[in-house]
């Protein structure tokens, strides 16, 4: 893991395209974490395969690719253990990922037009927010979690409504 004798240098280059995501530049953030993939693929190191998903979901245009992507993330999550997420820092573990990676699921199913399929993920990060602190982050994931549902419950019933279903 130490890939160049000082720390994980594929987590490093993570960093720096999130950092040019945080700062705007998506286009940019989104030409590195396609580098990254490249080198990663498919077959690579799960937990960076989980990251660097995650992150490429968020600079899609597409809604259909962000689901591409979301589901890739948590793919990726169910083959780590926590052994090796601790290795990138000791206070992770991998049952805190679930509820945004499930979020992020759930999400996406709505913007594709799917808010059927939005329940079962949205069930399923609700079921892990056991595993989140009580800190902004937390209060964040739980707050979408409540904005996602009641959106969700609007829409369905809106559309029973009218019988769009």
């Amino acid at each position: 893991m130490d890939e160049a004798g000082g720390g994980d240098v594929t987590m490093e280059r993570i960093g720096e395209a999130i950092a040019l995501l945080q700062s705007g530049d998506a286009a940019g953030a989104r030409r590195r974490f396609d580098e990254l993939w490249g080198t990663t693929g498919e077959d690579g190191d799960a937990f960076h395969r989980c990251v660097l998903a995650h992150h490429m979901a968020d600079v899609q245009d597409d809604p259909h690719e962000e689901l591409a992507w979301d589901l890739r993330a948590l793919e990726a999550a169910d083959s780590l253990t926590d052994a090796r997420v601790q290795q990138h820092h000791a206070t992770l573990a991998v049952r805190g990922f679930y509820p945004s990676l499930h979020l992020n699921v759930a999400a996406a199913y709505e913007k594709v037009g799917a808010p059927d399929r939005a329940r079962t993920p949205l069930a399923k990060a609700r079921a892990h927010t056991d595993a989140l602190g009580d800190d902004a982050y937390g209060e964040s994931i739980r707050g979408a979690l409540d904005r996602l549902e009641d959106r969700l419950e609007e829409r369905l019933a809106a559309e029973a409504a009218t019988g769009a279903r």
